[in-house]
């Protein structure tokens, strides 16, 4: 058994042929990915399967999505140990207003905010805007 498939089955995730696939697609990403980045990777998949997986590992805590402010959903493999809790594994992502790469930026937490009674938060998303490392070297 591979690490993927330890790493599905870890998370109750049936390791099929396609879910180790995108696995392994995301996992060899730098930045981010848009559904549309692995439609255009997995040409002869159904965009629908491709969907479902995504869907699937987002519920199971494999990945999670970023809104980065561009309209367009992006997804990146969580950290080992995150289960995407708001009180304790979110951290900021940076999106390059040059490449149009967004980034986590896992090693710089979001610090837990006390909100005012009667109010429930569902999600937390920061974004930072601006030029990569990269970008910036040019």
């Amino acid at each position: 058994m591979t690490d993927i498939e330890k790493t599905l089955e870890n998370k109750s995730v049936r390791p099929t042929a396609m879910r180790i696939l995108i696995y392994k697609y995301l996992a060899e990403k730098d930045s981010a990915v848009a559904l549309t980045d692995i439609e255009n990777a997995f040409e002869k998949a159904e965009r629908t399967t491709l969907y479902r997986t995504l869907k699937t590992f987002e519920e199971k805590g494999i990945v999670h999505q970023i809104d980065d402010g561009t309209n367009i959903s992006k997804f990146a493999l969580c950290e080992p140990g995150c289960n995407c809790e708001i009180d304790q594994d979110l951290h900021l992502h940076f999106h390059c207003t040059h490449c149009d790469k967004t980034v986590c930026l896992t090693e710089h937490k979001i610090p837990h905010i006390n909100l005012p009674s009667g109010y429930i938060a569902e999600d937390v998303n920061l974004v930072i805007k601006g030029i990569c490392d990269t970008c910036s070297k040019h």
